[in-house]
């Protein structure tokens, strides 16, 4: 890797966890330029201005998250044991997170809301791309006949996001993990219940 992308790759991480533990607006130029040894200039050599330097962190973020959740996931062998394996993921990443701070997509939606278009355009795609490979997995253990086909592949995929997302609102909020194994749970008896 070149000189200048290893800057930008250490920029978007410094900046990206920054973002994501205090804040996109809480976050000033001068925080990164502290926490990264580079100066605005440098900064701006690489992202023409803060915005475009909250997008692409965003996007370098939920990448990580990506890659990370798939390498878990193609280490498994069945459909059962891929989907416990997503669960477990989230039910480990309070304690022991990829990226500091919590949930980027979480910490992002909250924050752009309608005020930053382009960072919900970002958080969105993300979770479409969770919401889909998900529903993909689904599919898959339909076809290969280790899950009834019976299953609104759709709906449980919102489910299995919706509900680690929450608790790990309610963990981080409240310091207990309890919330995440109760969901874990409780996501493992309606897989189950799927089960051929």
């Amino acid at each position: 890797m070149r000189n200048a992308a290893l800057t930008k790759e250490h920029l978007l991480t410094i900046a990206g966890n920054l973002f994501n533990t205090q804040g996109y607006k809480a976050t000033s130029l001068s925080d990164i330029t502290f926490a990264s040894g580079y100066t605005k200039g440098a900064i701006y050599k690489h992202f023409i201005n803060k915005a475009v330097l909250e997008r692409e962190a965003l996007e370098h973020m939920t990448a990580k998250i990506v890659h990370c959740l798939r390498d878990k996931i193609r280490a498994e062998s069945n459909v059962m044991d891929k989907l416990k394996a997503t669960f477990l993921f989230y039910t480990e990443y309070v304690t022991n997170p990829i990226i500091p701070g919590g949930c980027p997509i979480l910490n992002a939606a909250i924050e752009a809301d309608d005020t930053r278009p382009e960072l919900r355009q970002v958080a969105k795609k993300a979770l479409d791309i969770f919401h889909q490979s998900i529903v993909k997995l689904l599919d898959n253990g339909i076809k290969f006949n280790q899950l009834k086909k019976n299953i609104n592949k759709e709906d449980f995929a919102t489910l299995i996001i919706s509900s680690f997302e929450g608790a790990i609102m309610m963990s981080k909020l409240t310091g207990d993990t309890n919330y995440l194994k109760q969901v874990f749970k409780h996501l493992e008896n309606q897989l189950l219940s799927y089960k051929k």
